[in-house]
């Protein structure tokens, strides 16, 4: 039931009712409270913190005022649509209320409850959805905590966050109210321009939020911590921004999950279906992608703090550097980087010269460095070493890999010694500690507040200093599509009226730029033999009924079939089996097999994966995920990173394959993909047999929508 005011307004553009709802000017509280403790008397409390002091009205029709404060019994009786109203109402009573601030051309709201729908309704939250849409209003939540918009001064939270809120450059947009607690309180050394609880995401999503955010010229860094893609579209255009704008994005997911692998009958949609669309997007727009909290503050601080402001890049090199106070943690860090694949920079001669002026004997000039001795004139000796290691150009970020313990004599060596390196140079310089409980508070907030970060953890600090190399050498863009409306039309036509048969599809390959092997379908054996006799002996004999998905699997795949007594054998052996249809082959020169992949993903649409191929696809499951188009360049990268790399560069004497057909087949892949997602559910290459000659498709499985 709405409100009997004047029909909704007509929906405004979405960034001007975001930014409404973000900087709001006037704010209604429904369901204030005057109970200490409860939501209601919370949001009161830090809306009334609120440094921009928004004009404030209080509703509810048990109180008359609250603190001296009028309260007022409806939403009805505030005396102009407001920008804002927060619902700290039972969920039985948001459907309502909702309706009235729609109905009284409100701007937008934050629902802190859960929607849940009682025993006799059903769709709720889809109500509450369409309610807020038709009205044009943006929406946080259900389920989340509200938003502090730190830079412009506003609170809108119902529960008790820290006051002040630790300003600074990052812009966080959290699905999870637990995170966006726990991010105020980790006592870092960033802050915030904006911090979002976003929940549910009925209506606005975090793309719209992260867009608020990139255009604020305070916001160096964006930090995403989300298990869903909403508005997947909209948060492409974003990312893309963010790019383009260099401004990192860190992302940490959650929510992938093995049980989509039985869900989907061809192999590259269980290679992708687990975390899939994430490694993909993440690829797309060089987002740093982080596996947990602790990875995440310590990247976040990497790229916020520091003489060079938010979103700092690392010096060009090749490496970082590293200084410690002990050998078995040198060797510790050494061993753990190569793991992480963290790269150490190749110090020069010059700068194993300076080191070695400085060590005692018996220590070895070398990166990373163990320069701890006797201990005499340890803050002098940091110092140059670290200013050392920041002198060499190979060098792209340096850290002091101490445990930063409290001395019990006080001694502040380290911190001074980390202090004048990084006043020395415009290069990334940190403290890496070990131990996180180990760390001293007070030290670690005076390094912080003199622009040094502190990492808390050999892994996750690590990690984060890869993070800040690969943001210093930024991949290629996403690539444009170049469309061929004709060639989209006509197969799509083909792949729409059914399972098109294997010689169709190899067929398409081919109009695609990606060879394929010669095929005949034989629909009985005499057509087996004349279509044998055509393509030349040695030929190979698969099963070709569409019911079929995985011809190995039953037995449906006879090889190296050499006269027309072998060919007549075999398929009477598979008609016999598994039915007439059968579809004949070349023989394709022996190579190592690849699989190439066409999946869709529910928010992103077609999915590209390059795996290893053959009978190992699912044994030897690594894979690398895309997001159509694929450039040539992107694609030579993902080979290279691939596990069989070695093997497709001739390892064991093996001949290398042609790399440059493989990237090529790839980027013709993902313009198939481009033409033909809306109506392929999934396309299965597999092997691609990649060889000195080139990569020829062997065989392919598609699986229209």
């Amino acid at each position: 039931m709405t409100a009997p005011h004047a029909a909704p307004p007509a929906r405004t553009d979405q960034a001007a009712v975001v930014t409404a709802m973000l900087e709001a000017r006037s704010i209604a509280l429904v369901g204030a409270s005057a109970r200490p403790g409860s939501l209601g008397a919370r949001m009161v409390g830090q809306v009334a913190r609120s440094p921009s002091r928004p004009r404030t009205y209080l509703v509810n029709p048990r109180y008359a005022e609250i603190d001296g404060q009028p309260c007022l019994p409806r939403l009805a009786d505030v005396p102009e649509p407001v920008d804002l109203v927060l619902l700290a109402v039972p969920d039985r009573a948001l459907e309502e209320q909702l309706g009235h601030a729609a109905g009284r051309g409100d701007r937008s709201a934050v629902i802190f409850g859960y929607a849940l729908d009682p025993p006799a309704a059903n769709g709720l939250k889809g109500r509450l959805a369409a309610i807020a849409t038709s009205a044009g209003m943006a929406m946080c939540g259900p389920a989340c905590m509200g938003f502090l918009n730190v830079t412009h001064g506003l609170r809108a939270v119902g529960y008790l966050e820290p006051d002040p809120v630790p300003a600074g450059s990052v812009a966080l947009i959290t699905h999870s109210g637990s995170v966006f607690f726990a991010m105020l309180r980790a006592r870092r050394g960033f802050g915030f321009s904006l911090v979002v609880s976003s929940g549910q995401e009925l209506v606005t999503t975090t793309a719209a939020y992260a867009r608020y955010a990139l255009e604020r010229p305070g916001t160096k860094v964006l930090a995403l911590v989300l298990e869903a893609i909403r508005d997947a579209a909209e948060l492409r255009s974003v990312l893309a921004a963010a790019r383009a704008r260099d401004v990192p994005v860190v992302l940490l997911s959650a929510g992938g999950s093995e049980t989509g692998k039985a869900l989907v009958s061809a192999h590259s949609g269980a290679l992708a279906a687990a975390d899939g669309a994430w490694e993909a997007l993440a690829a797309a727009y060089g987002i740093h992608r982080v596996r947990d909290l602790a990875e995440l503050a310590d990247t976040l601080e990497l790229f916020a703090v520091g003489p060079h402001g938010a979103g700092r890049r690392a010096a060009p090199g090749t490496g970082i550097a590293t200084v410690h106070d002990s050998g078995l943690e040198r060797a510790h860090v050494a061993d753990l980087a190569t793991e992480l694949d963290v790269p150490f920079a190749p110090i020069s001669p010059a700068t194993a010269g300076r080191l070695a002026a400085l060590l005692e004997p018996g220590l070895a000039p070398a990166n990373p460095l163990d320069a701890w001795g006797t201990g005499r004139g340890a803050e002098a000796l940091f110092t140059e070493c670290l200013a050392a290691m920041a002198a060499d150009p190979a060098v792209a970020a340096v850290a002091l890999a101490v445990d930063l313990a409290p001395e019990v004599d006080g001694d502040q060596s380290y911190p001074q010694a980390v202090l004048a390196a990084a006043a020395g140079t415009a290069k990334p310089v940190a403290v890496l500690a070990g131990l996180p409980a180990a760390v001293d508070p007070v030290g670690a907030a005076r390094l912080r507040a003199a622009g040094v970060p502190v990492l808390e953890g050999t892994r996750s600090g690590l990690l984060a200093l890869r993070h800040l190399l690969d943001h210093a050498a930024p991949g290629e863009p996403p690539a444009s599509p170049a469309p061929d409306p004709a060639r989209r039309q006509r197969w799509a036509r083909v792949i729409s009226a059914g399972p098109p048969g294997g010689a169709v599809l190899f067929d398409l390959l081919r109009d695609y730029g990606i060879p394929a092997v010669r095929a005949r379908p034989a629909g009985g054996r005499a057509e087996a033999l004349r279509a044998a006799a055509e393509i030349g002996y040695p030929v190979v004999l698969k099963t070709d009924e569409p019911r079929i998905a995985h011809k190995s699997d039953v037995g449906g795949v006879r090889l190296g079939l050499g006269d027309p007594e072998a060919v007549g054998a075999a398929y009477d052996d598979l008609a016999a089996r598994l039915g007439p249809r059968a579809l004949v082959c070349q023989t394709a020169v022996p190579g190592t097999e690849l699989a190439l992949g066409v999946t869709r993903d529910p928010a992103l649409g077609p999915l590209l994966v390059v795996s290893a191929g053959g009978v190992l696809i699912e044994i030897f499951s690594e894979r690398a995920v895309l997001l159509p188009p694929v450039t040539r360049s992107s694609a030579l990268g993902v080979v290279a990173r691939l596990r069989l790399a070695p093997v497709l560069a001739g390892a064991r004497g093996q001949p290398p394959a042609d790399l440059g057909a493989v990237a090529d087949a790839i980027v013709a892949l993902s313009r198939l993909a481009c033409d033909l997602g809306d109506v392929l559910d999934a396309l299965d290459i597999n092997p691609l047999i990649c060889g000195p000659s080139g990569a020829m498709a062997a065989d392919i499985l598609a699986v229209p929508c």
